[in-house]
């Protein structure tokens, strides 16, 4: 619980170191971010936008930005009476009464009558989805890998994890996507092409994205095992007679996957954000292109909204491994 509530209280200066540093480079990067493609708008109009959005000062742009993403203005404005004298004003004039988030990341320049808070609603499930399916995928496929190639060290099983594990660190992910779809939905036409709807569309992407992940754990797991099988107390389990089943899955697998659950964090904030590239070449709707379109756009709003969720999750992510690693291993403080 200790643990907890100190992550918990670190985790908003870890956001604000981090929307800080995010947001001096973005500013600092070339770009006009109110330009639509070719189009600019003329010189009043762009002067009037930007004192709207705060974009004539880092340091205004950086209160401001702040202040409604963080709730501040959300509870200040409760407080105050400034969000019901707004209610009223709405209601006197036959209008809807302006929608209030308590996280308020602010309106998109490049999507048009779009808040980034709607932008994140419709497309965050998406790429957790994929991710999740990823990371299960992933450690299905690494821990048994690993576990194979650790009972038998140097033995053909044991080469080709080892190999199959370096052509997926090594083998980008636009091949492995290309290939999977050509194979499984255009030769054998178990997959749709280009779909998003149903679970089966989840596959091929969720599949490409975990090969780097189940990699790594494959690799990890191979240690671990290769480690813990050498232990005094895996010796002491077999002198008693215990099946040999029992000593690889009950004591031995369990101390070797604390490498494993050390990566589970920063590999289950990495799936769930998504990839552009797996994205654009299943056609999956995720919030991927979205961040590269910000950065590309110099979408400040949806830039920093997209940052502030990413390290949100990792964060959290890495508090829940730690979790896990006490849960495992009590003898870690």
């Amino acid at each position: 619980m200790a643990l907890i509530l100190r992550r918990l209280l670190q985790l908003p200066l870890i956001l604000a170191a981090v929307f800080t540093l995010t947001l001096a480079l973005a500013w600092g990067a070339p770009g006009n971010p109110l330009e639509r493609g070719d189009r600019r708008p003329p010189p009043e109009v762009e002067a009037a936008m930007r004192a709207q959005y705060r974009l004539d000062s880092f340091w205004s742009f950086y209160g401001s930005y702040l202040d409604s993403a963080s709730g501040v203005r959300y509870v200040r404005e409760s407080l105050d009476g400034t969000a019901d004298a707004d209610a009223r004003r709405a209601a006197a004039e036959g209008l809807r009464p302006p929608a209030r988030r308590v996280f308020d990341f602010g309106p998109s320049l490049q999507y048009r009558d779009q808040r980034v808070n709607d932008i994140l609603a419709d497309f965050l499930p998406v790429s957790i989805t994929v991710g999740s399916a990823a990371i299960l995928i992933a450690l299905f496929l690494g821990v048994g890998a690993g576990v194979i190639g650790a009972l038998r060290p140097g033995g053909v099983l044991d080469t080709l994890s080892l190999g199959l594990a370096l052509a997926g660190i090594s083998v980008p992910n636009f091949i492995v996507g290309t290939a999977l779809l050509a194979i499984f939905s255009l030769w054998l036409g178990w997959f749709p092409v280009a779909e998003w709807g149903h679970a089966r569309d989840v596959v091929l992407p969720a599949l490409t994205l975990s090969l780097p992940f189940a990699a790594y754990i494959a690799r990890l797991t191979r240690v671990g095992m290769l480690e813990a099988l050498s232990a005094d107390y895996i010796r002491t389990a077999r002198a008693k007679g215990l099946p040999e089943w029992r000593v690889v899955t009950v004591h031995a697998l369990k101390n070797a996957l604390l490498p494993v659950v050390s990566y589970l964090g920063p590999a289950a904030a990495g799936a769930m954000t998504g990839s552009f590239v797996v994205e654009v070449v299943f056609n999956v709707p995720g919030l991927g292109q979205h961040f590269v379109n910000a950065v590309q756009n110099k979408d400040l709003f949806l830039l920093m909204g997209v940052v502030l969720v990413y390290a949100t999750m990792l964060v959290v992510f890495n508090l829940a491994v730690d979790v896990m690693y006490r849960w495992i291993d009590p003898r870690i403080a």
